[in-house]
Parts: structure tokens; sequence; C-alpha cells
């Protein structure tokens, strides 16, 4: 406190005041002076607490005190929304044994599934999905990679379809007709069928007879063809909208009830199309001799569509749409029209002999999640791949889940 005393005639006069006022005073709200006369003219009053009240009063800190580090990773039960279906994809038997009419080593049985593709925690797939392995009957112009293992049989339809089945494991094959094409050979529906009977007599599995496209005179070699291979149920591929609007559909649907056969229906990715032809075949055919091809598009050229389209069509047949509960097949050597599948390109896209067949076995498993039952192939490489990749989801018990948990470091 300091000030100007007028009393003592001493100017700028010091009062000090000691530590011990000062600590009083730092604990006082209010001062209060009485009985005291200040005269000065001018007065300045400091009132500085000491440094132990300063540090007295300030705000206490919380510390944080950091968590332990874990040790391990917390071990969680993980249990799979179940889910239950209304809908029942249909079955459907290809190819008949001697005791069944035919004359067939062994049959095959597609569909069946009462839940998306391989979802085993919800329900156990009760029939494998299928290959069967494309045969032509003609010479055609073939990739390289393809040719190799085919030259010798190359416009031999009967050699081809058994090297397909003794050599490379074929569940399956499908003789395409390409000879009755009006533009190639038009050849005649009973050339074809000899063809047909010829494979027949080869191999003892299931048979898909695949036309020239021509919807006129792929009506005409189906009806011969089901009439010359009766009993032995083959599969017609395909009978189309193009059939149905030219008044043609009902004649090969007659052949092959009457010779008890089962039917391919192709749509280019049109789910309402599919239901539709689906509704004109139920006035001919009993639904357990339909199956359904929605198309295929190659990787690079569409496949996401092809499996948007197979997604949907599965789910919604498993939600209860009848006229989509039919198995489904898939034409994956369409992957070979990719020109990325055979051309030469640049060093980063080599080697050419592997890029084919993993053009063609990518596109086929794509589809083999999207709940496809057939798989049209060519490739030896490409079908043993998909074949076994089938058997592991198929059985995934045997699995050895420590090895493919490693997959990120392991080593080609």
């Amino acid at each position: 406190m300091t000030g100007k005393n007028q009393e003592n005639g001493n100017r700028g006069a010091s009062i000090k005041i000691g530590p011990k006022l000062l600590e009083l005073l730092s604990k006082i709200g209010e001062l209060e002076l009485q009985n005291v006369e200040i005269n000065a003219e001018e007065m300045e009053i400091w009132i500085q607490p000491s440094s132990s009240a300063i540090l007295q009063q300030a705000p206490t800190i919380p510390v944080e005190i950091a968590p332990a580090k874990p040790t391990e990773i917390l071990k969680a039960e993980f249990k799979p929304p179940i889910q239950t279906y209304s809908g029942k994809i249909m079955e459907v038997k290809l190819g008949a044994t001697r005791s069944e009419g035919g004359s067939r080593g062994r049959s095959l049985t597609v569909g069946g599934e009462t839940s998306p593709a391989f979802c085993q925690f919800e329900e156990v797939q009760p029939n494998p999905p299928v290959v069967s392995v494309d045969v032509f009957d003609t010479e055609v112009s073939l990739p390289k990679s393809i040719r190799t293992y085919v030259q010798e049989v190359l416009g031999d339809p009967a050699s081809w379809a058994k090297l397909a089945v003794d050599k490379y494991n074929a569940d399956a094959v499908t003789v395409h007709l390409l000879s009755t094409d009006p533009l190639i050979k038009n050849a005649s529906p009973r050339d074809a069928s000899k063809t047909i009977e010829q494979v027949l007599q080869a191999v003892n599995v299931p048979v898909i007879v695949g036309g020239c496209g021509d919807p006129i005179k792929d009506a005409e070699v189906f009806k011969k063809v089901a009439e010359v291979a009766d009993g032995e149920r083959v599969m017609l591929s395909s009978l189309t909208p193009d059939m149905a609007e030219a008044g043609i559909l009902g004649d090969v649907c007659k052949a092959a009830k009457d010779y008890g056969h089962v039917v391919l229906a192709f749509t280019a990715l049109d789910l309402n199309r599919a239901k539709e032809l689906n509704r004109r075949l139920y006035e001919f055919l009993p639904k357990e001799n339909i199956m359904m091809d929605l198309t295929t598009a190659a990787l690079g050229y569409g496949l996401e569509y092809s499996f948007s389209i197979h997604e949907r069509a599965r789910l919604a047949a498993l939600a209860g749409d009848s006229e989509l509960q039919h198995p489904t097949l898939s034409g994956s050597t369409n992957a070979w029209a990719a020109r990325e599948a055979w051309m030469k390109m640049g060093p980063e896209w080599e080697p050419r002999e592997l890029r084919g067949p993993i053009w063609e076995t990518v596109t086929a498993l794509v589809l083999l999640l999207a709940g496809v039952d057939v798989f049209m192939m060519m490739h030896p490489a490409a079908i043993r791949t998909v074949k076994e990749v089938i058997k592991n989801l198929m059985n995934p018990a045997q699995e050895k889940h420590s090895e493919m948990a490693d997959w990120v470091s392991i080593r080609v």
C-alpha cells in the first residue's frame, strides 16, 4: 500500500504488508476497514496473494491412465444368421440309366436347393453342380490353347465326347449341332440325329443337344433328335421366345414330352421374359422337365449383369416365385468370345496359355456363387479347377482352414 501522507508530510511513503497478512487477505472475499482515515492526493492499493496461495487455488487436472494393451485376441462365438425360405428349386434329372429306360451309365440330378448357393449352415445343398464339356459336330475355329487338347478329334463329335469323359472327367457332354445352320452346312435333321446316336454310343454320361441358333431349323432338328434318343432323357438346348413367336414351341415340347426329354429355356438377361417363356412351357411340359439359361456374359463383358440376373432369379425362387424355381445352366465357354481370353497382348498379360483358362474359370466361379447348377465348359484346366472348387464347397468340413487362413502370404 502506497500513498501521499499529508499528516507527516512524507510523500510516496510505502506501507508493506507482511506475508501472513497477505495469506489472510487471500482467504477473505471482501475487506472492510473501520475507524480508518486516509488523507491523500493519490492512492494506489495492490493486494497480491503469495505464491503458496496461487498454488492452492490452481485447479486439479485429472491424470488419465492408459488402459493396458491386450495380450491376446478376444474370442467370440460366431453364430451365422439362419434364415428359412418358403420356396424350393425343382429337381431335374438328366440322362436315364437302363433301369430308367435309357442306356446311360449314370444319371445326374440337379437343383433341389432350399437356400442360396452353398449356405451350408442353413441347409445342406442336396445335389452338386455339374460340368458338361462342349463338343462340336463340325470343325470350328478354336483358340490355340484349346485346340492343343482336341486337335486329334476335331470334326469327330463321338471321339471328342469320349475324350472329354475319359480324360477330362466330364459329368456330361454338350453336342453343338452347328452343321445344321443354314449358313454353314445346312445339315438335315436326320444327319444331326445320326450324330447324336453316335455320341450316345460312345459315352455313357447324360447328353445335352445344342442347336445352331436358327429357331426354325432348331425346332426341326430337336423333334428328330427327340425321337432318335427316345428314353435317354437328353436336354434340348435351347427353346427360345422366338420359337413361341413363330408358333413352333408346342411342337418341340410335344416331342420332348412324348420321348421323355428335358428342355432348356433360354432368355437374354431378362427375368420377365424368362417367366413368360416358362409359362408357355407349362402348357406342354411338367416343371421337372425344364431348366433355365438366363445368359452368361463373359468376364469383362457384362459378367456382373449375368451374376445379378442369376442371383435375383434364385432369391425370388426361394422366396416363393414358382415361375423361377428351375435349375439354371451357364454357357461359361462364352468367356472365349472375350478377346482378352485368346489374343496376343502386352507382356503384362502373359502367359497367354494361362490367361484363357483363367478367363473361363473366373466366369464359371462367379456364376457358381449365384447358384448355377450346370456349366458348359471347354478347357481342361478350367474344368479341373471348377470341379475341385465345387468338391471343396460341397464338403467344407474336409478343408484345412489353417492353410486357407494363410492365403495372404502363400507363395505360388
